[in-house]
């Protein structure tokens, strides 16, 4: 039986910044179990390769939401990298944090040091921005490259301006002193290639003597002794596989994400007692652990493109053939490209006082039901969806059978509230692109249709074809211990239990207004300063803090 000061549970986004930071310290050793297998597929390195990753269940866990009461009937796809890097090796490449209120909101919820002014430093610290930025907001000297999206299209021109022609100011970035505004995307991309939490922080520290990475690992149990969590049984290879023990001295670290940390927690015995009961689990320690699932819900307005090629065609017969020489000789061109090129963020109402929409625009569209399928015919799409939704759902075990899916209920628009909001978000998608600068381009609304009018209609092609942007958060909740529904403290620590701690996405005490991969590894890297015990970042001096963070009335 192997025997490490730190077990880390999942070699994604955030086991991967975990597993160099704790490896700086030569005198731990540190093991990571990741169920899938290594990074090598070349899909995954190649950036328009995400269409591909999309659906391979050798590197994804290709999990199914369960229907909800506004996806009509619908189970909805729901993706997850399963292979070094984790998502971040599958995703579409976006750098996006957030807004500061989104970490204001967590410390206001009694979570001490996640402030945005905490949180900033860290931001900083994992970050090598090449591109515009002032220093007071970016980083230049980390291991994680983020570039601007450097494809120009007149498409995305034509868009911009017509954002900035409803009032929309454009924003050189969104990850600076503020949100609000419409930009080429920033990505982590570099020279054509994905920047994944394995190639940035993963590789090199494997480097190291002291760290010990074990593929196709499918973490079975957590073990315990007493109160103690001391290690992991897994099995190598899957169903099936060699069962194994892997012992920690120090730490039991769970980074396998939103769907799969709850689930392990919960095969361990740790979760709600009638639950557990249900399934024949003994319960050791009753926490609400898988309650509190959000995500962002996203309607796609599609019109149909006149005059101008889209992408549909580009990815078609000799125009690809160009393209990808394009790739192979300059490392430029479609197959260097992320899902969205524009991004845009603003208001739905009046009454939102801070950005509580993020919509994206792409030069092409998909195919009905089938997603990351392109269209034939050419066509350009913005996906709209509510920034912070009020609706919660859960993720729960099926059954005992560690290899059985989790069931995952996201309860998309359960919340009065994020239906208005996606209606206006759908409403102002529609007012973009009909702006006057894409009229020399723009044919017709193919989705929702000129005939979709009312709230009540828009909501009902929310309903329709509405689907998740791929941002499950907060199922073992950052807070307090009075608190009803907290899983770990703010020091990550799980709540009753020693030697435990939950490091990923599910801690995010609420959704914030962002792709949730760099505030995943935000979370990773300040936890590796609280793990080892050293003094926290000092915290941001931000120029008009007390002015730039407002309250939000939708939020």
């Amino acid at each position: 039986m192997d025997r490490f000061d730190y077990v880390i549970v999942g070699a994604g986004s955030a086991g991967c910044v975990l597993a160099n930071r704790l490896s700086e310290d030569p005198n731990v050793s540190v093991c990571v179990l990741e169920a899938g297998p290594s990074d090598w597929h070349p899909y995954i390195h190649l950036p328009a390769g995400f269409i591909k990753t999309f659906h391979m269940k050798s590197i994804n866990w290709a999990y199914q939401q369960e229907p909800g009461p506004y996806t009509g009937g619908r189970s909805i796809y729901a993706p997850r990298g399963k292979t070094l890097g984790g998502s971040s090796s599958i995703n579409g490449h976006i750098y996006n944090r957030g807004q500061r209120m989104d970490f204001d909101t967590w410390a206001q919820m009694g979570n001490r040091g996640w402030g945005y002014a905490d949180v900033l430093p860290y931001f900083k610290r994992l970050e090598k921005r090449v591109g515009e930025g002032e220093d007071t907001y970016r980083g230049r000297d980390g291991n994680l490259i983020v570039t601007t999206m450097d494809w120009r299209d007149p498409l995305c021109e034509a868009f911009m301006e017509g954002a900035v022609s409803l009032g929309i100011p454009r924003n050189p970035d969104y990850n600076g002193a503020k949100q609000e505004g419409v930009s080429y995307c920033q990505r982590t991309i570099n020279n054509g290639l994905r920047v994944s939490g394995s190639t940035a922080f993963l590789k090199p520290a494997m480097k190291r003597p002291n760290v010990h990475v074990h593929t196709h690992a499918h973490a079975t149990e957590i073990i315990f002794e007493g109160k103690r969590a001391v290690g992991v049984r897994y099995t190598k290879g899957g169903r099936g596989g060699t069962p194994v023990e892997v012992r920690a001295n120090k730490e039991v670290i769970l980074s396998g994400g939103t769907y799969n940390s709850p689930q392990l927690l919960q095969l361990s015995g740790i979760g709600s007692p009638d639950l557990l009961g249900a399934h024949g689990i003994q319960v050791r320690h009753a926490l609400p652990v898988g309650e509190g699932l959000q995500d962002h819900y996203a309607p796609r307005t599609v019109a149909r493109v006149k005059d101008i090629k889209t992408i549909n065609e580009l990815r078609r017969g000799f125009s690809l053939w160009i393209e990808a020489l394009k790739w192979a000789t300059a490392r430029r061109g479609l197959l260097s490209l992320s899902p969205t090129m524009v991004y845009c963020f603003w208001h739905s109402g009046e009454s939102a006082e801070s950005s509580d929409l993020q919509l994206t625009f792409t030069p092409a569209s998909y195919k009905e039901g089938v997603q990351g399928q392109l269209e034939d015919e050419p066509g350009m799409t913005v996906a709209s969806w509510q920034q912070r939704p009020e609706s919660r759902g859960y993720v729960r075990i099926r059954s005992a059978d560690p290899f059985a899916p989790p069931i995952i209920q996201t309860n998309y628009l359960d919340a009065e509230l994020d239906r208005r909001v996606i209606v206006g978000g759908m409403k102002l998608a529609r007012r973009l692109l009909k702006s006057s600068p894409l009229s020399p381009y723009y044919a017709y609304e193919d989705f929702p249709g000129p005939n979709i009018n009312t709230d009540d209609e828009f909501l009902a092609a929310a309903t329709e074809r509405g689907t998740t942007t791929f941002h499950p958060g907060c199922t073992c909740r950052m807070g307090p211990a009075d608190s009803t529904w907290a899983v770990v403290d703010d020091q990550l620590r799980v709540h009753g239990l020693e030697g435990l701690r939950v490091i990923d996405a599910s801690v995010m005490p609420r959704m914030i207004s962002a792709n949730l991969n760099a505030s995943t590894m935000m979370i990773a890297d300040r936890a590796s300063d609280l793990i080892r015990g050293k003094v926290p970042m000092e915290a941001a001096r931000i120029p008009d803090a007390a002015v730039a963070v407002r309250s939000s009335r939708v939020g």
